[in-house]
This record gives C-alpha cells, sequence and structure tokens, in this order.
C-alpha cells in the first residue's frame, strides 16, 4: 500500500499558519498515520486546527497541537489593550445605561477577545458588565464568568391546577419555608447526599479541600440578593415539539440562585492569580484572564465546571424535596446557567464564550427568563442568532441600583404592587422591588431576533431572603472581598 506522503501547501490550504507547525504536522502524520489517505489526513489536522485543547494530551497528535497553541504569557508583565476594539452587537440601546457599554468596549480593547454582544438587560457589573458576552482565544477570564459561577435558573412544571396555589396558599407557602435556606452564610445541620460533594477535585485542587465540607452543609441553599425560589403559573399558549407540553395552565416550580460559597471562593482566588500574571490598565484590571495551557488556568477551568455542577445539584435538591411532598414528578424540567464560560465553535474556531448574566440561547435550546417578583419570566427556546454568540438576557435587568431603590422605594408601594398582581412575598426587600427592573416585555421585545417565547410563568408565592441588604452584602464581601 502506498505510504503517506503529504506537502506544506495542502496543511496550509486548510487555514494552518506559516511556521514550524507544518513541518512538524507533515512529520507526525507520515510516521504515525502513513496508511491513511490524504483525504483522511487532512480531516485529521482541520479538527486539529478547529480545536487543538482537545488533543493536547493526544498520544500522537499533541506536537501539532502544542504548535497551534499560542505562547505563554511571561507572568506579572504589564498588559495593554488594543487601541481599535472588536466590533460587537448591542440588543436593545436605549434600555442599556452608558457604564455597561463603557465597560463593553474596554472588554472589546483585550488582545485575546475575538467576538462579543451586549444583551437588554445589561447593566454594570465587576469586569464584564452583566449581560455581557465576550468570547475570547484560549484564555478564561475569571470576572467575565462572575463570582457566582454557576448561577442559573431550574423551572420544575407539574400537572397540577394552579388555582390551588391560592385554595391552599398555606400549604405551599410551608413547603417553600422547608425546602431550601435563605442568607449568604446559612447552612444546614444535615446535609443532603450527592454525587457532586464526592467529586475527586475536591482532594486534587488544594484551594477546594478546605471548602467541601461547607459546600456538603450548603448544598440546596438558596443564598441571598436576588436570588428565589417561588411558585406560579405556567401557560403554554401552543404547543412547542422542543418543549414538549401541550397547550394550558400547569403549576410551575421556578428557583434562581448559584454555587454559593464555593464559587464566590473560586472566583476570588483565580482573579487574585490573574491579576498578578497580567497586568491591564485602570478598570480594565478586573478583566484579567488566565491561560487554558497553563497551570492556573486549568484548574479555573475544573474548579469552575465543579462549581457549575454544584449549583445545579442545588436546584436538584430543592426540586427534588418540592417534588416529593406534592407526590408528583414533574412533566418537564428546564434548566440554564447564566454566570459561566463555554467552549464554542466560532467560524469554525475553538473559543471561550463567557456569558456572564446571558442565557445560551443557541439552536432549540430551552431557558427560563424571569422577570421581578410581580413581572412574568418565559421560557424562551433559542434561534441560534451569531450575532449574538447564541445568547439572550437573563432577565428583567436591574433599573435601579441597590442602593437607589432602597432611597426610592417605600413599604407601602411594594405592598400596593404585591396585592396589584396577587402575589405573596415571603422575605425580600424594597432593594428587590419590582420598580428596581427594567420592563421584562421591552427587554424581550429586544431579542425577538435571539429567543422565541414558548411559555410564560407568572409568580405568586415568591420566597427570597429575608436579611436587610447591609447585612447579606457585609456576608458577601467577607468571602469575595469586593
Amino acid at each position: 500500500m502506498k505510504k503517506l506522503s503529504i506537502q506544506g501547501k495542502q496543511i496550509r490550504a486548510i487555514g494552518y499558519p506559516e511556521g514550524p507547525v507544518i513541518s512538524v504536522a507533515i512529520n507526525v502524520m507520515e510516521k504515525h498515520y502513513k496508511h491513511n489517505s490524504i483525504a483522511d489526513a487532512l480531516e485529521m489536522l482541520t479538527k486539529i486546527l478547529a480545536t487543538p485543547t482537545e488533543y493536547l494530551q493526544h498520544e500522537t497528535l499533541a506536537p501539532i497541537a502544542e504548535k497551534l497553541m499560542p505562547p505563554p504569557v511571561p507572568e506579572g508583565v504589564d498588559v495593554s489593550l488594543n487601541q481599535q476594539g472588536i466590533s460587537f452587537n448591542v440588543f436593545g440601546s436605549e434600555q442599556i445605561e452608558q457604564g455597561a457599554m463603557n465597560q463593553m468596549y474596554q472588554a472589546a480593547k483585550l488582545p485575546v477577545a475575538l467576538a462579543g454582544a451586549l444583551m437588554p438587560d445589561a447593566h454594570h457589573g465587576y469586569g464584564l458588565p452583566i449581560g455581557g458576552v465576550l468570547a475570547v482565544e484560549n484564555a478564561v477570564i475569571p470576572y467575565g464568568v462572575g463570582v457566582d459561577i454557576g448561577c442559573r435558573m431550574c423551572l420544575s412544571v407539574f400537572d397540577i391546577d394552579p388555582k390551588e396555589l391560592l385554595q391552599r396558599e398555606h400549604y405551599f407557602t410551608r413547603e417553600l419555608m422547608e425546602a431550601t435556606l435563605f442568607g449568604g452564610g446559612r447552612q444546614f445541620e444535615v446535609s443532603t447526599p450527592h454525587e457532586v460533594i464526592d467529586s475527586k477535585l475536591f482532594s486534587e485542587l488544594s484551594l477546594l479541600k478546605p471548602l467541601q465540607a461547607r459546600a456538603a452543609r450548603q448544598l440546596g441553599s438558596s443564598g441571598s440578593g436576588n436570588h428565589f425560589v417561588e411558585f406560579g403559573e405556567v401557560e403554554i399558549m401552543e404547543p412547542d415539539e422542543v418543549l414538549g407540553i401541550p397547550a394550558g395552565k400547569y403549576l410551575g416550580l421556578l428557583s434562581h440562585s448559584g454555587s454559593r460559597a464555593l464559587g464566590a471562593t473560586i472566583a476570588n482566588h483565580y482573579t487574585k492569580l490573574a491579576k498578578q500574571k497580567r497586568r491591564l490598565p485602570g478598570e480594565a484590571n478586573n478583566l484579567a484572564w488566565l491561560q487554558l495551557n497553563e497551570e492556573a488556568g486549568m484548574e479555573y477551568w475544573l474548579a469552575m465546571n465543579l462549581a457549575g455542577d454544584y449549583a445545579a445539584a442545588c436546584h436538584q435538591v430543592i426540586h427534588a424535596k418540592i417534588a416529593k411532598q406534592l407526590g408528583r414528578s414533574p412533566m418537564k424540567m428546564v434548566a440554564n446557567h447564566h454566570n459561566f464560560a463555554w467552549k464554542e465553535l466560532l467560524n469554525g474556531k475553538e473559543v471561550i464564550v463567557h456569558r456572564k448574566g446571558a442565557t445560551p440561547a443557541g439552536k432549540d435550546v430551552l431557558g427560563v427568563i424571569p422577570g421581578s417578583m410581580t413581572a412574568p419570566g418565559f421560557i424562551v427556546k433559542g434561534k441560534g442568532e451569531t450575532a449574538s454568540l447564541n445568547s439572550a438576557a437573563h432577565g428583567a435587568g436591574r433599573r435601579l441600583s441597590r442602593t437607589a431603590a432602597l432611597g426610592s422605594v417605600t413599604e407601602d408601594a411594594l405592598r400596593a404592587v404585591l396585592e396589584k398582581h396577587g402575589v405573596k412575598l415571603i422575605g425580600g426587600g424594597l432593594d428587590e422591588a419590582p420598580f428596581a427592573y427594567k420592563d421584562i416585555h421591552m427587554v424581550m421585545q429586544s431579542q425577538k431576533a435571539l429567543v422565541d417565547m414558548v411559555g410564560m410563568f407568572t409568580p405568586k408565592i415568591v420566597r427570597m431572603d429575608g436579611a436587610s441588604p447591609k447585612s447579606w452584602r457585609k456576608q458577601k464581601n467577607e468571602i469575595t472581598g469586593e
């Protein structure tokens, strides 16, 4: 059989850059794949070019992948922003404050930035704005993910008449009170067994080992701030084959929370490392990144994914407890992260897409976008719009800061709006009042090109943290150093 003979021009023709990688690719392919056809060899090389990180541990193809990776930046260097940033798309610009726009312009000037988008619920945050989406090359930005790693939505739809929420309000209120804990430092006396707590990463990464016991005791808790667990009415106007629920009205259980102290500690630790390695000017310092081919970057990636799994487990525990009490299994569960980073393909090339306060909206991907304690939320199906990097808003987005809300919203006004919408609130505070949020209908209108609305959730019994904002903010700052 004729042995493989491959030429440099053939490798360059499929997109390989000029340099040592060409000769390395020729040597590896002719030595280890000498009985393959030219077509097979070029197909293999194309796959390595698209996702080189996937081949860094490969027995024979690793030398090619290594040559395709960008050289590591020396530790402790001063990094300048590009004068001309990448272009990015903005959805619902009339609703977005200038502070968030400025943060996105800054992120667009990062040397590693490749593409970006800003969602209609965007507002100012740390590093990347809330509602910011950023694709970068071979790097991950801890504050591009956020402090609450894996913060997510989870909706269980039950085949129960939602009228029961009014008829048996005391019963459903009690279930919300017993199913979870709210508050920055709250922990259960007895932890719930779950495989995520047994992850080998707790013993393999030195940062995580002392966090394991606390993570176990906080599993199934909900935190503070804008986190909630609530019952409401799910309405499906028309059946959707992806959602798979007949038209009608159902009882829904919706939760919003993240990875608790575990995620916050991971974010804080690796942000500090990133800032030490790459010093960026001014506020851009919060956008310091770790490369995925350096030890700290690999560690953060593993820890971030563990925190995401932990956040998902928290929701699973809450929903399982309540489903057991209801004596029903949900017809459907819809869940999604909105503070995370994903490996995705952009124009055939592997990139890291950060969605900080943004919902994944790939083609036919389901998600939940909430409104406020009185405004409806929506079950959505992604359209796979590349202009938004397959992303959508993660909620209504804040219109008023917490301080501004506390200074302008009264208890009487909050009681009146709750009564108007027939909502029972357990806990919560003026800083989370509906007036503090943008109009969810305007937000959804601004992203009609990004998602289809396939269902609506109307809150009826809402549970949030009852602590004062000053109290929970102090607890959060002790963890995050913010």
